[in-house]
């Protein structure tokens, strides 16, 4: 009887859940501290390691380059604990407030 109460007191409300894809994307709103997509700034970096060192996920994999190491990363993995960006000397790792970090290729997850 008690489920009974229950449906009819919300069966004629409005859905509050947003459809996704968002139509409107003004609408959803973000709080100022999200933690969202990692964005790196290879120019910025010096290849210190100290973010391949603190992530818990091993998101991070170091590579070789021209200039030296540089992180390489595997969002996928990613838990968004921002422990790169706080760690990092120079500021070339930032979380940013994107949101959407699907992809259909595995391949489209990695962050050089």
């Amino acid at each position: 009887m008690a489920m009974q109460r229950e449906l009819f007191k919300h069966i004629f409300k409005k859905p509050f859940t947003l459809r996704y894809p968002f139509k409107d994307k003004e609408k959803v709103h973000i709080p100022s501290d999200f933690r969202g997509k990692i964005a790196f700034y290879r120019d910025r970096c010096i290849g210190c390691s100290m973010c391949f060192r603190v992530c818990p996920a091993e998101v991070i994999e170091m590579t070789d380059d021209e200039k030296g190491k540089r992180p390489m990363f595997y969002l996928d993995r990613c838990t968004h604990c921002a422990q790169c960006e706080d760690v990092c000397p120079t500021k070339s790792i930032e979380l940013t407030s994107q949101y959407e970090s699907a992809g259909t290729d595995r391949t489209q997850m990695i962050l050089k």
